[in-house]
């Protein structure tokens, strides 16, 4: 019998790039999935779901919208697990807080509420990020330091500091871990750091095309450093976090951390024909390379795929679905 057969799970968000991997892995492990979506009517939102494996025995895809209260009361209905992964993930926003905050911290407050009625529910796995870990003024990232589960990002500092995708993702964990103590709701939360892998949506997400943008004949790339970790690996966590009885708390999930220079030296190597940025958008010394520990993570029993696979897969996934320019 597969792991997961005679369990039903609600995974929301379905059709984003973390989503789309977790629902795939859960229907192979034998799962019954409810997935959100927020329009049923479009296609790019819906068809590669129903293409996955197992999906036409064992998916439903139900509408739901994280701005509306109750929203989520029928796809939580019945489940032994909620996954939530829905959230907006992009950095330029004009209006911040109704396009990042208030759909991130009032969509995970109202998922909570809904799990709050219903009995079979055994843990919600929360997608939240690394940006919810490592912003806060002190101590500064050096490679001596060492980022952990006990870090928390400083709202304050991401106001300051405009960093608005970053504050959402902050603020909905901290009233997730509130809402989940005071409605006795066993929660895990998974804080990955940028998500590279393959493509299963059809459309372009926010961390894909930060690899896009080093092979779409761009000259120059950010002086950025930045922890990488691939989308398989992420969704693994996810259903890892729900299936080990002792999970608790945090998982960082970064495979390594490296400055955007070197993510473009391993591309070299890998793809030694395409164009790639030849030197950094400015001359600014180059942020350090922190540590970022990984003990937590391999508890659960999951083991990294390296950056040079994920990266490899990336451009590969994005040349298939013909975003790349070669």
């Amino acid at each position: 019998m597969s792991t997961g057969a005679g369990e039903v799970v609600c995974v929301t968000g379905a059709s984003g790039f973390i989503a789309s991997w977790l629902v795939k892995f859960l229907l192979q492990r034998g799962y019954t999935v409810k997935a959100t979506v927020r329009d049923l009517s479009d296609p790019k939102k819906v068809d590669h779901l129903f293409n996955l494996d197992g999906a036409k025995e064992r998916l439903t895809l139900i509408k739901a919208n994280l701005l509306e209260e109750g929203s989520f009361d029928y796809a939580v209905q019945g489940c032994h697990a909620v996954f939530h992964t829905a959230s907006p993930f992009f950095f330029i926003a004009k209006d911040p807080q109704a396009e990042l905050l208030d759909p991130a911290l009032k969509g995970t407050l109202n998922v909570l509420k809904s799990c709050v009625n219903s009995p079979t529910l055994k843990r919600v796995v929360l997608t939240s990020s690394i940006a919810a870990v490592a912003n806060k003024e002190s101590p500064n990232k050096t490679p001596d330091v060492v980022v952990d589960e006990t870090w928390f990002s400083d709202p304050e500092f991401l106001r300051r500091t405009e960093g608005w995708y970053d504050l959402s993702k902050t603020l909905a964990e901290e009233a997730a871990w509130k809402f989940a103590k005071e409605n006795n709701i066993d929660l895990v939360t998974i804080n990955p750091a940028l998500v590279s892998g393959p493509l299963l949506q059809p459309v372009l997400n926010t961390s894909a095309a930060a690899v896009l943008n080093f092979v779409n004949g761009s000259p120059t790339f950010k002086n950025v450093s930045v922890g990488w970790i691939d989308v398989r690996d992420v969704a693994n966590a996810h259903i890892l976090a729900y299936e080990n009885a002792s999970a608790n708390g945090r998982y960082l999930l970064v495979e390594r951390v490296e400055h955007h220079s070197n993510a473009v030296k391993i591309l070299r190597d890998l793809f030694p024909t395409i164009q790639l940025p030849e030197k950094c958008i400015d001359d600014k010394p180059y942020p350090a390379i922190y540590q970022v520990s990984k003990e937590k993570a391999k508890s659960l029993g999951l083991e990294y795929t390296p950056l040079e696979v994920s990266l490899k897969d990336t451009v590969e996934s994005l040349k298939e679905k013909k975003f790349t320019p070669f």
